[in-house]
């Protein structure tokens, strides 16, 4: 039995993991800036402030671990919250894992990530990835393009929309595409690298390729709630995101997230299979009635540190 570390195991896809790790009967620690939100797992997993500002003691934390996984990130740029401060604390966690003897880390990237990218998600995640191979730690660098699971946002949330408006408006000619990973997959595979010493880079994909139109035309007919789609310019879909934003209190989408879709960086180019398993479709089906019940969101998680992400 190794002694893992799991960033976020209170949250999305870090709390698939630290339930794949412990189901495994590994020994499993958390480190998150939310450890007043219930423990799902009991006296089975005890958990650690992230220390950012107190590298020393995130040392001492991150002694004995054997695996550390990594999927602290920040969506979008906040007041409270920007891709600058996610990439200066990993910077930070890499630096303590590496003084701490972690012998290897797991760490969630995105598709596409590149230092030349316009969008600075995308250029930030490739700087972190550089970061990691510096340190000489062995590592697995995992880029998933868009999670899906019971607790996920996007999907729900276009599931929402067509519950609640006659139309659905798509950036351009919405044929960007997608390969979405069911999160329980992308933790498998996580798990199944930290038994591993190998240095890797996988694409984390799922079994089925949407262009992001007929994405929604399916999420439609799979809830029951067929809408009209039609083409808007972006900056209309973006103001159109930022008036219905702001009746729900979130940020909906943002000019970054459109760019990013629209330039097709959630696909990935390839003869390499699929790392999941799990299609899209099917588990929508499975969760038909409840999918798009109610708005998930962003900020709300964000603000409220004690309340158990609610799932969908």
């Amino acid at each position: 039995m190794k002694r893992h570390a799991v960033t976020g195991a209170f949250g999305y896809s870090g709390r698939y993991i630290a339930q794949r790790l412990l189901d495994a009967g590994e020994e499993v620690i958390t480190l998150t800036n939310s450890w007043q939100r219930p423990n799902p797992f009991g006296d089975r997993l005890t958990a650690h402030p992230f220390h950012f500002d107190e590298p020393e003691q995130l040392v001492e934390t991150l002694r004995g671990v054997s695996v550390l996984y990594n999927t602290y990130w920040v969506r979008f740029n906040h007041r409270t919250f920007t891709h600058a401060d996610a990439v200066r604390n990993t910077r930070t966690l890499f630096k303590a894992a590496k003084a701490a003897g972690v012998e290897r880390i797991v760490h969630v990237s995105i598709t596409n990530p590149s230092e030349d990218c316009s969008l600075e998600y995308f250029r930030a995640k490739e700087r972190l990835e550089q970061k990691l191979l510096e340190t000489g730690v062995s590592h697995a660098i995992l880029r998933p393009a868009v999670l899906f699971g019971r607790e996920d946002i996007l999907i729900n949330n276009i599931a929402w929309t067509l519950r609640r408006f006659p139309v659905f408006g798509v950036f351009g000619d919405g044929r960007y595409r997608l390969q979405p990973i069911h999160v329980d997959d992308l933790a498998a595979l996580a798990v199944a690298q930290g038994a591993c010493r190998e240095n890797v880079i996988l694409n984390a994909i799922g079994p089925e390729t949407f262009t992001y139109r007929d994405l929604v035309r399916q999420i439609g007919e799979i809830i029951g709630c067929r809408r009209p789609i039609i083409g808007v310019p972006p900056m209309l879909g973006y103001l159109v995101g930022r008036i219905v934003g702001a009746f729900v209190h979130d940020v909906m989408i943002t000019r970054d997230e459109i760019k990013g879709l629209m330039a097709d960086l959630l696909h990935v180019d390839g003869k390499a299979p699929p790392t999941g398993t799990t299609r899209l479709t099917d588990w929508a089906r499975e969760h038909a009635d409840t999918l798009g019940r109610h708005y998930t969101s962003e900020l709300a998680r964000r603000r409220d540190r004690v309340t158990a992400y609610a799932s969908n």
